[in-house]
């Protein structure tokens, strides 16, 4: 059966069996030789990843080896740069989002996005949450849908009592919280979240890596991290990226977080997740 939405049709994939990693287009989402340029320079280059739904995925790798670059891709948020352009193929649902008859705002309704900096806006608690529902047409009960969504970002409890209160006003690691219900609230399929807790201090830290284990049972999760030690606790796979020669990144080793951390096949790998470089 397929659903049908404005500029993005999805059809539902038939399940892989057993041990199978599944054919092109039975996961949440895949990247096929995906290269990603500004200009004439190849920031990151022939990308083949296959993320599973409900999982938490961690892309890791030294600084300035593309992995924001990666993730921006999947929602198509490098459009917003206009020397930016995309080969390859990424696939939501077996469903190419490059096409040209995608609209790339739908694109990011089904696959939002958490930054590094909390970026509430100067609302209400209650308006953060409940904005992109109302511009995409939402005829349902908000105020269910703003309490709903706070309760999943584990922060009702926290400003049940002051929803007319600035956002601004939270804390960083309730700032960050808000953006997730925000985020939420839209009822995406995948969550992309590029490294949310590096402004944060350790407790706000850990309570947001609590809830990313609550949010995967909803949601497929893609985090960003330079945290080593994040990204071996919260994730199921790694990706481990670094650049080439012509410092264009690539995917060096992907697998299950646990192997990846204690097994590693690339020694490129092991150096880095012990501090070797990077």
């Amino acid at each position: 059966m397929a659903t049908e939405d404005p500029g993005l049709a999805i059809a539902t994939p038939a399940a892989p069996g057993p041990g199978d990693d599944g054919a092109l287009g039975t996961h949440a989402m895949e990247t096929a030789g995906m290269s990603v340029f500004y200009g004439s320079f190849r920031a990151v280059k022939d990308v083949s990843l296959k993320f599973r739904d409900h999982k938490i995925t961690a892309l890791i790798g030294p600084s300035g080896c593309g992995k924001s670059t990666v993730l921006r891709a999947f929602n198509r948020m490098n459009d917003l740069i206009p020397t930016a352009r995309v080969e390859g193929r990424v696939l939501f649902h077996g469903n190419d989002i490059y096409e040209e008859s995608v609209d790339p705002v739908e694109v990011r309704r089904r696959v939002g996005m958490v930054f590094q900096k909390p970026n509430p806006f100067p609302k209400s608690i209650y308006d953060n949450v409940a904005w992109g529902a109302k511009i995409n047409g939402y005829r349902g009960d908000m105020d269910d849908l703003v309490e709903r969504s706070l309760r999943q970002a584990a922060l009702w409890d926290e400003v049940k009592d002051k929803l007319d209160q600035s956002g601004l006003s939270l804390s960083g690691g309730q700032q960050q919280r808000l953006c997730i219900a925000r985020t939420i609230a839209v009822k995406p399929e995948i969550v992309l979240m590029d490294e949310p807790t590096s402004a944060l201090d350790p407790v706000a830290t850990l309570r947001i890596e609590e809830l990313i284990q609550e949010l995967k049972k909803h949601y497929t999760i893609i985090i960003v991290t330079h945290n080593m030690q994040q990204a071996a606790r919260a994730s199921d796979f790694t990706a481990f990226l670094n650049m080439d020669e012509d410092r264009a990144g690539q995917v060096i080793e992907f697998g299950v977080t646990a192997e990846i951390f204690t097994r590693p096949q690339r020694k490129e790998t092991e150096d880095y997740i012990t501090g070797r470089f990077g």
